[in-house]
């Protein structure tokens, strides 16, 4: 079957099931061109907290999926492929998590949307790369000590970008923080007519290295706003697709070929065919994690307005 075949189908049964699909900006290109909306985290929540569809399909990892199912409980919310997870969010569990919050109950818990639903649950409000900062700076004028997790570069970078001490869980991305500061000097070397900008879940070092720092949609605001027509980028490679899509005409260059997440590019064109034909893969979260786990991607969404 071909890809506009697929896309056929795909979009006969939208309408007939009143299905949307979402797509993460690191999915692979088709995907994107199929989706009805194409975000980071942060906009993708706040769809699928605002859709009247009865079917959400969520092409993604797994985390996001959870949080869709959290903001939209009576909606059917299906992953193309349940394999498809996060190696940040699976260095957070429930038991430590919990724990930290029994043996410090005034501590503020603020927790990196890539964490499981269990996990969410324990904390005050959630955030993203898009708001993080923003969230932090609020939270730190309440005068409390504040976790932040599980990534420790955002949580770096934002005590670099303001005043306040953050107590960092020790978790990453795989792919992000395995860059070093001399694939930007290669990759400068190679195109020294091209800003570097990144995402904030790089190391310090690397971040510093970067004309500009930001989330997904950030970065893609950033090289559509700007008057540069080089850039090399420093977050999933996936990203590129939206960058040129927007700028057909300015070049783009990833920092290292190892900028490709595995877990986003296990999902394929075809498992997004049957997952919504089928309508399988659906997530379930049992309701009092899920009542709980409510509250703070709410409140996330309240401070992102």
């Amino acid at each position: 079957m071909t890809k506009e075949e697929m896309y056929k189908d795909i979009n006969k049964w939208k309408k007939e099931k009143n299905a949307v699909i979402l797509a993460h900006y690191y999915q692979d290109g088709d995907i994107q061109d199929i989706a009805d909306y194409v975000g980071d985290s942060l906009a993708l929540a706040q769809k699928a907290a605002k859709t009247d569809a009865d079917i959400i399909v969520f092409c993604g990892v797994h985390f996001m999926a959870e949080t869709a199912k959290i903001l939209s409980p009576n909606k059917k919310v299906l992953l193309p492929v349940m394999e498809a997870g996060c190696v940040m969010a699976n260095m957070m569990n429930e038991k430590d998590i919990k724990k930290y919050r029994e043996e410090n109950p005034d501590t503020i818990i603020l927790m990196y949307v890539n964490s499981t639903a269990a996990c969410k649950q324990y904390a005050d409000c959630c955030v993203t790369s898009s708001n993080a900062l923003s969230i932090i700076d609020h939270y730190s004028k309440l005068g409390k000590k504040i976790l932040y997790g599980p990534d420790k570069n955002l949580g770096y970078y934002a005590m670099k970008n303001s005043d306040v001490k953050l107590d960092l869980w020790h978790g990453f991305c795989g792919i992000h923080n395995n860059l070093k500061v001399s694939d930007v000097k290669k990759a400068k070397d190679l195109h020294p007519n091209a800003l570097f900008i990144a995402h904030p879940e790089c190391n310090l070092d690397v971040l510093n290295e970067a004309a500009y720092v930001g989330s997904t949609k950030q970065l893609i605001e950033y090289v559509t706003n700007s008057d540069k027509d080089e850039f090399i980028i420093g977050t999933e490679v996936g990203v590129i697709h939206e960058m040129k899509k927007r700028n057909p005409n300015k070049n783009f260059y990833i920092l290292s070929d190892s900028l490709r997440c595995f877990e986003m590019k296990l999902t394929k064109l075809e498992d997004l065919y049957n997952c919504l034909k089928d309508e399988k893969n659906e997530i379930i979260i049992d309701e009092n994690v899920r009542n709980n786990a409510l509250k703070c991607v709410d409140m996330m969404l309240k401070l992102s307005k």
